[in-house]
């Protein structure tokens, strides 16, 4: 430090400690309202420099700094990169033994440090707040201030206490920092902290440099696809997952191709998460697939790609992960791969985080039924739990429900020394459940926020306009242009794309057509989407099933791409989609119709071009499975000595067959059967006509699924 009564001015910090010349365009109007002593909201975009709005001051005034962080990682990286220029600080969380902390405590006491990261359930603990109000607070620094609002895409209750925190020391001088906050989070932020005549930095939500986009896919096969084109191209980013399982899963479908992947979740060791993070951001990993619980405080700036396999639960978490990208300035692509099954995995979420009263009132009962009557504590898992309850209750909403409980004051948890267990005690099984005083309101309207945050991410999923124009919007930030930039503004054409012969242009154009007779052209002369994409499929191949709308039968379309296999029209239809000659509605289910392109394309005002892959190929003929061909089967079998399952793979083409069915609303077995699964992952054909020896794989399935199962199979065996 430039001397212990000296303090040194902001210029003279900025360039010594942080070896800057200036700071950025909204970080001076921060540092300024922050040195005239006003209370401060900043929110600026990821990337933008929001710790050094509250480093730089706390070096340059009396008392010390605290700063409220929601992460032990986060934590630790800000100390170390401090504690690496000479600026004193420490952190104070669940990761330190009680040397430790008495150590830290004392350096606090005898204004030893400068700046002080605390985890936010610190403040529930009386003899910490006795020992802070002792202590020459200068300034309270909330980061990731989202979180202490139920509009936040991140709520956590605790953060709730900084109110009565800032009121206890005596309304110590505030800044709250946050990269994502609608007009409604920035209510409650300024509400929560009670923040005096605050100054309110917004310093643009804009990214210009980053081009967002979205690729409709309809299996994860095509998921796969686009993400190892985005490595080969980008090299270096992350891959975001809604769930562990789907971590697992994608991790080890890129590994087999990419060896520089690591993955990281919360089901992980702490030594395996440590190993993936330092491993990222040391460089010696180009990609890792993570969920959410990665990226908060990563400080790697060569990030040039952040992909979504999966949809997030709201357009503030998408676009704070998808802000991980770029942030040393230069070019990058966040892209979001879309199906609309995927937004099941945020309403199963939504349920979770979301439990009914009477889920609540059932397990206090419970809790109060089970509980020794002598220590009134219990050691029940949250799955026992769960189990106990019955009709179909998750993990996820018994533990949001131990949560409410909690701040209802009806029970604690605690740690059972010994075990990987943790116990319950209730405080009084005798107290009736109507006297705990739940605001069922207030769970209500959270109930009611998190729904319209999955509804917004769903209409973000189907929008039309420019991409970041829409982002900024949402956030309130009036007056944008289109960015000129994204897949909207700038639309690519595939690589593989090309003007078609004649006959594929007459199919094209039927398929259009197709299109604009299922649809409704309204007052304004654009077109109105009635039917989803697999009715006006079955329309055009003149299916004939329970399903088919007699509308559809009795157009001059039906049946005129009765030649297509299902699999073909999906292709076309793909095609279509990447070609931006459609536009999909969203909802529970989402409708299709032709985009202004599409009708272009249609009345010949454009020339046809899209890729020519899988469609306009006519449709190999299909050899019928006979007993003869089964003894040759055997016989080629008995050649090659009677090969094995190979259980690895038969695992892989299982959770591919689930995959598909999921997809299609089918049982497992309709899609193919296990002994025909096993035979694949004996023989390992590795083209369709190979696999048609195989008994299970006729004409149906031949025409409809086994091209994914091929693929697979191919991946596996390297070929």
């Amino acid at each position: 430090m430039a001397g212990d009564n000296q303090l040194p001015d902001i210029q003279e910090a900025l360039h010594d400690y942080f070896g800057f010349e200036s700071l950025r365009t909204g970080q001076d109007a921060v540092v300024e309202a922050v040195m005239n002593g006003r209370d401060a909201l900043a929110i600026m975009p990821t990337g933008g420099g929001k710790s050094l709005c509250y480093q730089l001051p706390a070096l340059c005034r009396e008392g010390v700094t605290v700063v409220v962080s929601p992460l032990i990682a986060l934590m630790k990286d800000q100390v170390d990169a401090l504690q690496a220029r000479n600026i004193p600080a420490a952190a104070i969380n669940s990761s330190l033994g009680e040397d430790e902390y008495r150590q830290v405590m004392g350096d606090f006491r005898r204004g030893a440090l400068k700046i002080v990261y605390v985890a936010p359930e610190r403040f529930s603990q009386a003899g910490f707040m006795n020992a802070l109000q002792c202590m020459p607070v200068g300034l309270l620094a909330v980061d990731e201030a989202h979180c202490l609002s139920q509009w936040g895409h991140d709520f956590r209750p605790d953060y709730l206490r900084l109110g009565r925190v800032r009121r206890e020391l005596n309304y110590p001088q505030t800044i709250a920092l946050t990269a994502t906050a609608t007009e409604a989070v920035r209510s409650d932020i300024l509400d929560t902290l009670e923040l005096r005549d605050p100054a309110v930095i917004v310093s643009g939500f804009a990214r210009d440099n980053l081009d967002f986009r979205i690729s409709h896919c309809t299996t994860h096969a095509e998921k796969y696809e686009r993400i190892r084109a985005v490595m080969k191209q980008w090299k270096t980013g992350i891959v975001y997952c809604a769930t562990r399982k789907s971590v697992i899963r994608v991790f080890e479908e890129l590994s087999r191709q990419f060896p520089n992947v690591v993955a990281y979740h919360a089901g992980m060791t702490d030594a395996e998460r440590e190993f993936s993070q330092n491993a990222f951001i040391s460089g010696r990993a180009d990609v890792v697939v993570a969920t959410n619980a990665f990226g908060m405080g990563i400080d790697r700036a060569d990030v040039r790609f952040v992909i979504h396999f999966d949809i997030p639960g709201s357009v503030e978490a998408y676009y704070q992960e998808a802000g991980r990208a770029g942030r040393d300035g230069k070019t990058a692509v966040c892209e979001l791969l879309f199906n609309h099954v995927d937004l099941k995995t945020q309403e199963f979420f939504y349920q979770g985080s979301n439990p009914t009263i009477q889920t609540i009132r059932a397990l206090y009962s419970l809790l109060c039924a089970e509980c020794n009557r002598e220590t009134r504590e219990l050691m029940m898992t949250i799955d026992t739990m769960a189990e106990k309850l019955g009709a179909g209750t998750s993990t996820m909403a018994v533990a949001t429900s131990l949560t409410v409980l909690i701040h209802a004051g009806a029970i604690a948890r605690f740690d059972v020394p010994g075990k990987n267990l943790r116990g319950t005690r209730v405080f009084d099984p005798n107290r009736p459940f109507k006297d705990l005083g739940i605001d069922q309101k207030a769970l209500s309207e959270k109930a009611r926020r998190d729904h319209e945050k999955i509804e917004a991410i769903r209409r973000y999923a189907y929008s039309q306009g420019c991409r970041q124009q829409w982002i900024l919007d949402y956030f309130g930030e009036a007056g944008n242009r289109p960015c000129g930039h994204c897949d909207m503004c700038c639309p690519a054409t595939p690589k593989d794309a090309q003007e078609l012969e004649e006959e594929e242009k007459t199919q094209l154009m039927k398929a259009l057509s197709g299109v604009a007779r299922a649809s409704r052209r309204r007052a304004d002369g654009t077109w109105e989407a009635i039917y989803g994409r697999g009715k006006i499929m079955d329309m055009l191949r003149g299916a004939r099933n329970a399903n088919m709308h007699r509308f559809l039968t009795e157009l001059s379309t039906y049946g005129i791409l009765s030649a297509f296999t299902d699999a073909r029209m999906r292709a076309l239809f793909s095609a279509m989609q990447d070609a931006g000659l459609l536009q999909t509605t969203g909802g529970e289910m989402p409708l299709v119709t032709l985009s202004a392109k599409g009708e272009d394309v249609m009345l010949g005002k454009v020339p046809a071009v899209l890729s020519r892959r899988n469609w306009t190929m006519p449709p190999k003929p299909v050899k019928r499975f006979t007993p003869a061909r089964a003894t040759s089967i055997r016989r080629m079998m008995e050649e090659a000595g009677m090969p094995t399952v190979d259980k690895e793979l038969l695992d892989r083409l299982k959770e591919l067959r689930r995959d598909i069915a999921a997809e299609r609303d089918l049982p497992a077995y309709r899609i193919m059967h296990t002994e025909t699964l096993e035979a694949l992952a004996t023989i390992k054909p590795t083209t369709v006509e190979a696999a048609m020896n195989i008994k299970g794989v006729g004409p149906f399935i031949a025409a409809r699924y086994i091209r994914h199962f091929i693929e697979l199979i191919r991946d596996y065996v390297g070929v």
